[in-house]
């Protein structure tokens, strides 16, 4: 839908359920906050036939295990295909182990919702995915920083988490970008141009993400740019050990279109 502002109440959403309980309640759950466009499906198949129709739904919700195929395979699915792989995902699921997911967090999903959810968590998931979708229409919000002369470097060893971070920030504005592996590739990148924002991720092969922000802050010419950390990092301890080598900010996976775009204007305009 472009250049119209997408709703809540119109929002249109594809559930991939295999119990047929669940996705009733579920249902009732998005009705109740005011969503009544949701197709219901069993099979991940028939969510991927669902995006390629002529009326493709706004967003999918998935459970982790689909009797054909795991939500993640589903997501990696709908990621590699060009003519719907910036739809947004939310992932439910009663899965606890951060390692299990994380997958499905590289891979771009919006928000995991834990099943079961509260309503407050329900309508987070859910604005966010309307703060996604509508990116271009908001960008007024940040007209005045010029974002489209501004260079970003992503970092990250998954090319499928680095496509979907690309999608978020051109949603907020910025056109020019370069991307790097991992720290080893960022690091001659940094030496030769400026940036103004570099986006990183922590866990990385050779130079992980406190290599990398350790080295723009003590040996590089741009020991000033804006560095803000997108990692599904869990362990708090090395996550000081980055702020305290000088990340601007640091945003889980998934995280918060909305969030980005307020880090972004304080980067931009100085306020940080």
């Amino acid at each position: 839908m472009v250049g119209q502002m997408i709703e809540l109440k119109n929002l249109s959403i594809c559930l991939a359920e295999a119990s047929n309980v669940q996705a009733n309640i579920i249902a009732n759950d998005l009705s109740e906050i005011g969503i009544t466009q949701i197709t219901k499906v069993n099979y991940g198949k028939e969510a991927i036939e669902a995006l390629g129709g002529a009326i493709a739904p706004d967003m999918v919700m998935s459970a982790l295990y689909l009797p054909d195929m795991t939500g993640t395979d589903l997501l990696y699915s709908i990621r590699n295909n060009a003519a719907y792989n910036s739809t947004p995902f939310v992932l439910i699921s009663s899965e606890t182990n951060p390692r299990n997911l994380e997958d499905m967090r590289q891979a771009g999903t919006i928000a995991i919702l834990p099943k079961p959810f509260t309503k407050a968590q329900l309508l987070r998931a859910i604005r966010n995915t309307l703060d996604f979708l509508n990116a271009d229409e908001q960008r007024e919000d940040t007209a005045s920083l010029q974002l489209n002369d501004k260079r970003v470097l992503v970092v990250d060893d998954s090319k499928v988490s680095r496509k979907h971070i690309r999608r978020v920030l051109e949603g907020i504005g910025f056109e020019n970008f370069d991307e790097a592996a991992d720290g080893k590739d960022a690091i001659p990148l940094i030496d030769k141009v400026l940036y103004d924002l570099v986006v990183t991720d922590y866990n990385m092969p050779v130079v992980d993400g406190l290599g990398l922000v350790d080295y723009i802050r003590e040996k590089s010419i741009q020991t000033s740019v804006p560095i803000l950390m997108v990692s599904s990092e869990q362990d708090q301890g090395r996550l000081a050990a980055v702020m305290d080598a000088g990340v601007s900010a640091i945003c889980d996976k998934p995280f918060e279109t909305g969030l980005v775009r307020s880090l972004v204007k304080q980067f931009i305009s100085g306020e940080v």
